[in-house]
């Protein structure tokens, strides 16, 4: 550990990517101006004032206040409810699907539902390396690979919008140079698209520009709304102490109190807070204005004596910790995040929906809810886990990229008199799961129709485990959730689209296959057949557990006899022909 006096060594940086952070201007607020954009010129909070917009930030409204201030301070002000999160949900995925299709690599994180990190390395790698170095004012900013003509012009020799300093004055050696100009055409890059994203999609953003994700997140807060902001170089690292670092990172980020760096939790900042004001004097100097308000400065931590990666690393691990949380709090602290950008994943782990009541305790009541849980669920799966398609054997344009195994419906109880649990037990949630029935995957029947059988020979059957008639209950809280997700391959989507089609086939004209069979030496057979497929058929729609589901997923016709039998049987079919 260094000794008070010594200095720990600075982390290794490096600065090869070009990383934008992209968040959506008052985003939940945006999404209510966009379905009425009459709100836009008024003051709108967001019920308890989760988010407000701009022109009631500028009237005084801030988050978390209360309703009842903020109607003293704005009697006018416009309040909206948003308990429902899907149109937030779906409005989110629309702009992010928009910005990762800009994505050559594929490497485009979301954050909540309003924040982007895109990795543009590679795109602005390319153009870099087609720059003309003597009209570096005239460049063009290509977007496609194979197409010279799509793009669009900018000047290399200047940022677009911000940047932080305003203006690199410092003599930058090669690689800082070009450092500076793959922030340049990022700069440029989201530029482009934040104007696109507000022509196509009405939503507005702020970015960052810089080369990791941690400096882009904090330098894109520096302008807001509708601007953006790029940390310019130097990213030299300078020694500790030096009033006057050369680097910009250091300057930018000194500034930051230790509780605002991103990957910093509050309870890390709490310990290391702790840490620095409780040594500081010991050390014959008094402890500076903001720290001894407890706003202590990544600038008071990053030179507090003997302060460095070993140190972090006893005042943050223990039990629980995460491994080298030292090491990267140290590097926090200089700028330095090797986070990846993670390449978008396109399946959830699972889809739930909810909802919270005052008083439901009749079955009636509860068949309502399902009901309109369901259907919320069953047009989430659509949305989340569907994509177009061609070729379909269905017909339908749409094709599942994944499908749930397993559905889970759970309730929470309130107490009530006669209750035999204890107050604990009830207030508890409890649930109950089974595997997906296998139509609720189907995309060419009427979705009321589906969200009827769910309920009536899924759900009701869950619920009554859950709740037997011989107990009283009052529910305050259900939750519906399909999880265990199972990608299915390109190929994989073809067959079952297949199968589906061969099964309802066989729905069709199974009577008719079997009352052509001939009643003779073979009525055995037909009675033995008929059997097979009515248990085929029973299991294939009323799995009671997993393996059986995986077993009778996939069935296929008999080029005998033309009746659906599933795949793991059809051999030993085969040999009933035979015999």
């Amino acid at each position: 550990m260094p000794l008070p006096g010594q200095e720990a060594k600075a982390p290794r940086r490096n600065d090869e990517r070009t990383i934008i952070h992209f968040d959506y201007d008052c985003f939940y607020a945006a999404v209510f101006e966009n379905e009425n954009p009459a709100l836009k010129s008024v003051p709108l909070v967001k019920q308890i004032i989760v988010t407000c917009n701009y022109v009631a930030r500028q009237r005084g409204l801030r988050k978390l206040q209360l309703v009842t201030e903020a109607k003293k301070i704005v009697p006018e002000v416009v309040i909206v409810l948003g308990e429902e999160l899907g149109r937030f949900r779906d409005v989110s995925k629309t702009l992010y699907h928009f910005l990762k299709s800009f994505s050559w690599c594929g490497r485009a994180e979301r954050l909540g539902f309003d924040e982007v990190f895109l990795d543009v390395s590679d795109i602005v790698n390319f153009n870099q390396a087609l720059l003309d170095p003597k009209d570096l004012q005239h460049s063009f900013f290509r977007l496609n690979r194979d197409d010279s003509t799509v793009g669009f012009a900018c000047d290399a020799t200047v940022q677009a919008g911000h940047s932080f300093p305003a203006s690199t004055e410092a003599l930058l050696d090669k690689s800082e140079t070009s450092v500076l100009q793959r922030l340049t055409l990022g700069s440029y890059l989201a530029e482009h698209l934040r104007t696109r994203m507000e022509d196509e999609t009405g939503y507005t953003a702020t970015a960052g520009i810089s080369t990791n994700k941690l400096l882009a997140k904090l330098v894109g807060s520096l302008n807001k709304p509708r601007g953006q902001t790029t940390l310019l170089p130097p990213y030299i690292m300078p020694p500790r102490f030096q009033e006057n670092p050369p680097s910009n990172v250091i300057r930018f980020i000194d500034r930051y109190e230790i509780s605002k760096i991103p990957g910093v939790g509050h309870k890390s900042s709490q310990r290391i807070r702790s840490y620095v004001t409780s040594l500081y004097p010991s050390f014959g100097s008094d402890l500076p204005d903001k720290a001894s308000d407890e706003a202590v400065l990544v600038r008071d931590v990053r030179n507090f004596p003997g302060m460095g990666p070993e140190v972090l690393e006893r005042v943050l691990g223990g039990p629980g910790a995460e491994r080298g949380i030292g090491g990267k709090i140290w590097g926090l602290l200089h700028g330095v995040d090797n986070s990846i950008v993670k390449n978008a994943r396109q399946i959830p782990h699972q889809i739930s929906m909810e909802n919270t009541y005052l008083c439901l305790k009749t079955m009636s009541e509860v068949h309502h809810q399902l009901s309109k849980l369901a259907m919320r669920l069953i047009k989430r799966m659509h949305i989340d886990l569907l994509e177009d398609c061609e070729g379909s054997y269905t017909g339908s344009s749409k094709k599942w990229i994944a499908q749930p195994k397993t559905v889970r419906l759970s309730s929470r109880a309130r107490p009530t008199k006669n209750s035999v649990t204890t107050q604990a037990r009830s207030y508890s949630r409890v649930s109950r799961s089974c595997p997906c029935p296998n139509f609720i995957f189907e995309l060419d029947v009427d979705i009321n129709l589906v969200v009827e059988r769910l309920v009536e020979k899924t759900l009701i059957p869950l619920f009554k485990k859950l709740h037997p008639k011989n107990l009283e209950w009052n529910l305050c809280l259900v939750n519906l959730c399909v999880t265990n997700m199972k990608q299915i391959a390109e190929k994989d989507c073809q067959d079952i689209s297949r199968m589906i089609s061969l099964s309802k086939d066989m729905t069709n004209e199974e009577s008719n296959i079997l009352n052509n069979l001939p009643l003779n030496s073979i009525s055995g057979e037909k009675n033995s057949v008929s059997s097979l497929n009515s248990l085929s058929l029973q299991l294939s729609d009323q799995q009671t557990d997993e393996e059986s589901e995986d077993q009778f997923r996939y069935q296929a016709k008999c080029d005998t006899c033309d009746v659906t039998v599933p795949l793991f049987a059809m051999k030993a079919h085969r040999r009933f022909h035979s015999h």
